[in-house]
């Protein structure tokens, strides 16, 4: 087993105690795996998507981030059928995307939303 070691800020170090703890994994380590578990599940499975097919992506992330979502939403407009966007509390938004179309581009899309770091969460879900 190799161990790692990584930097976190408070606010994130505290919501994986806390979870850790309501979750009842015994030890950071423990749920930071099962936390890599999901993303790479998630991975794999974006990756098997092939062909034409229609989607939802959910993208949750802070109002400051507006200008992000709409550059990447923007370079992607040949997918997006529609998009519902949802002011939050805290200063949060959801936009759901309807996506029809090429399902690599979709992985993409996806993709750009989860490694923007001013932008939260992004979940696609696909049939």
């Amino acid at each position: 087993m190799a161990i790692i070691s990584i930097s976190l800020d408070e606010k994130t170090l505290s919501d994986l105690e806390r979870a850790r703890l309501e979750l009842g994994f015994f030890g950071r380590s423990e749920a930071i795996r099962a936390g890599m578990r999901m993303l790479l599940e998630e991975m794999h499975m974006e990756k098997r998507l092939k062909g034409k097919l229609s989607a939802v992506l959910l993208v949750a992330h802070p109002h400051s981030a507006e200008k992000q979502v709409s550059e990447i939403k923007h370079e992607f407009d040949s997918i997006v059928k529609t998009q519902v966007h949802s002011h939050l509390r805290d200063g949060k938004c959801l936009e759901i995307f309807m996506l029809e179309g090429d399902a690599k581009k979709m992985g993409e899309m996806a993709r750009l939303f989860r490694t923007n770091a001013k932008i939260g969460n992004a979940k696609l879900i696909a049939p």
